[in-house]
């Protein structure tokens, strides 16, 4: 998320209360997750295990739990709980506002569009030109539809991100203020759930077709004609390139990049990266052929067995 307009370091640490590192006027653009850092934007780290990566990142300002050597041209905020702070700015620049409010912004809506009865726009949502968006569809605030992009009955866009931290209390949610960009030509079926970004964008590209009853996580970015059939879940943070083919019942983890034109075959579990052009199956899933002559080989164990 980029803010409306820069602000200075020492007014940030002002809003939630912290020590910094770095000169009063260090310029503040935004703050984003770790994979979308861009300079100029703040990034929260809570774990030893992940300080490096936060601090040699993209983003110049590193909101940290411990107090470290900020690296050349980066500046730090010193907090006991990023993860809380992070949660306080989102709230100061990106708060939740109802739909009823008087200061409500009308949807965009693109000539030749046929919005169906029962269907929800949120504030600031953008709709192109030539959709048909059917009844009982929710598309929450700043979400942004292409062209000729169908959204069958019952799906919702910009669900808040499956974030949270465990506390000795109970789960601490990590508040979500991105969007889902969905890109022209784009099919959407039945019931399906597409999470927006914490800071960034879930994003479908152009061409991409799914089926009923897809969940996608937050973040995850799918490329240009992409097929994904009925009852699959999608992580967040996933990386889809282009024409790949996933069929139903499929499992994807977190972090994880499918390369173009690989194929995952029905009722697979996906824990790695896959390859360009691989075909995959099984639970956890891999090179399908291997994995079609691993069942074959378990089928004639009972013979091995009879014959001893």
């Amino acid at each position: 998320m980029k803010f409306s307009q820069t602000h200075r370091l020492k007014d940030i640490a002002a809003l939630i209360d912290c020590e910094y590192v770095g000169d009063d006027q260090f310029p503040v653009t935004g703050m984003n997750e770790i994979h979308v850092v861009t300079p100029g934007d703040i990034v929260f780290v809570d774990h030893p295990k992940y300080y490096d990566k936060a601090l040699q990142s993209d983003a110049t300002i590193v909101l940290i739990n411990k107090k470290v050597e900020a690296p050349s041209g980066k500046a730090l905020l010193i907090s006991d709980d990023p993860f809380r702070d992070f949660n306080k700015l989102t709230q100061q620049f990106a708060p939740f506002h109802a739909f009823a409010e008087a200061n409500t912004k009308a949807p965009i809506v693109g000539e030749g569009s046929i919005i169906q009865p029962n269907v929800f726009l949120g504030n600031d949502v953008v709709i192109g030109t030539n959709c048909v968006i059917h009844s009982n569809v929710s598309i929450n605030d700043r979400c942004i539809v292409g062209d000729n992009v169908t959204i069958h009955s019952g799906t919702v866009l910009g669900a808040d991100a499956f974030y949270y931290k465990r506390r000795p209390e109970g789960y601490d949610k990590l508040l979500s203020n991105g969007r889902v960009v969905i890109d022209n030509d784009v099919e959407i079926g039945s019931l399906c759930t597409i999470d927006r970004g914490v800071s960034g964008d879930t994003t479908i590209g152009s061409g991409s077709k799914l089926d009923n009853q897809v969940h996608i996580g937050h973040d995850t970015v799918i490329g240009q004609h992409v097929l994904i059939a009925s009852q699959t879940g999608i992580s967040g943070c996933v990386i889809i390139e282009d024409e790949v083919k996933i069929w139903g019942q499929v499992g994807i983890r977190s972090d994880i990049r499918l390369g173009k034109g690989c194929e995952i075959m029905a009722q697979s579990g996906v824990s790695k990266d896959v390859k360009p052009g691989d075909v995959l199956f099984g639970s956890p899933a891999s090179n399908a052929k291997e994995k079609f002559r691993e069942l074959a080989a378990i089928r004639m164990l009972p013979n091995f067995i009879k014959n001893k």
